[in-house]
């Protein structure tokens, strides 16, 4: 009755703890980026349809998933192969791929977040609201890191979570993962500065999350002192100190990944400056 995507590259150690909670459907698609070690194994002895493509961007990859792959179900949940359904989700998605006078054609959910044994409540990301279930058809993906979904149609939200591990894998590697994002976001920083202007009636957006989330990070772009700023809203601001050394740990690694993101603005600049390559925006 649902359809399940996976995007993996190098997953061997998170996706037999997603495949695990996934038993329940028979329509597993897992999108490969040139994995060299044991996951495209892994997912082809769970019985998963594997297809191979190479990576160029998020946005890029989700809506050719959503064009030229053929899915058994009209419901497809796109899950991270670091991330587990709890079986209160599970029932809760059924529900809604079994209901014929179902309107919506898409839905947002929460995620916990998993950080030295201990689930992150607070420091400001939690809720975060994304967007995981949906008809392909009806959505399509901008952005080329932490994309945004822009859906032709009603959006519902799911009262379930799913819980996100993104350290399974260890420190090096969500380091390494960051190091390349805060590149793709320094791009997207400087094409909205050049492009777009700060969308201040969505900062107050309360019956849409997401349109707050990115008018906040649109303003972001513009602040100066980004790293420190990310640690003083999130620790302080957010009561991120209440999650103990788990969390005061977690906001420095955040305001690390802010400051990057800035660090790379200006090496881009830069280049620019110099006659370099820069970026095209």
């Amino acid at each position: 009755m649902i359809s399940v995507l996976i995007r993996t590259l190098n997953e061997q150690i998170n996706l037999p703890h997603c495949l695990e909670s996934l038993s329940w459907c028979d329509d597993i698609v897992v999108l490969d980026s040139g994995s060299t070690d044991q996951t495209v194994q892994i997912a082809e002895q769970a019985g998963c349809r594997v297809i191979e493509r190479r990576f160029a961007d998020e946005s890029a990859q989700l809506n050719w998933a959503s064009t030229q792959i053929e899915y058994k179900y009209p419901w497809v949940y796109c899950s991270d192969a670091d991330e587990v359904l709890p079986s209160d989700l599970v029932g809760e998605m059924k529900s809604i791929a079994l209901d014929t006078t179902n309107t919506n054609v898409a839905y947002r959910l929460r995620y916990k977040n998993y950080f030295m044994d201990r689930w992150i409540k607070h420091c400001g990301i939690y809720p975060v609201w994304v967007l995981r279930l949906y008809r392909p058809e009806m959505v399509r993906w901008e952005r080329i890191v932490n994309c945004t979904p822009v859906v032709q149609g009603a959006i519902g939200e799911l009262k379930g979570h799913f819980h996100h591990y993104s350290f399974r894998k260890g420190l090096a590697a969500w380091v390494d993962k960051h190091n390349k994002y805060s590149t793709n976001e320094a791009i997207e920083s400087l094409r909205s500065l050049s492009q777009r202007k700060i969308p201040w009636t969505d900062l107050f957006q309360l019956r849409d999350p997401a349109l707050r989330r990115l008018a906040l990070k649109e303003l972001s772009f513009r602040l100066p002192c980004r790293g420190f700023l990310r640690f003083v809203y999130m620790y302080f601001f957010k009561a991120g100190f209440l999650d103990g050394v788990p969390g005061y740990h977690y906001c420095r690694l955040l305001s690390i990944y802010e400051y990057l993101i800035a660090l790379k603005i200006s090496e881009i600049r830069q280049q620019e400056l110099q006659g370099g390559q820069g970026v095209e925006r």
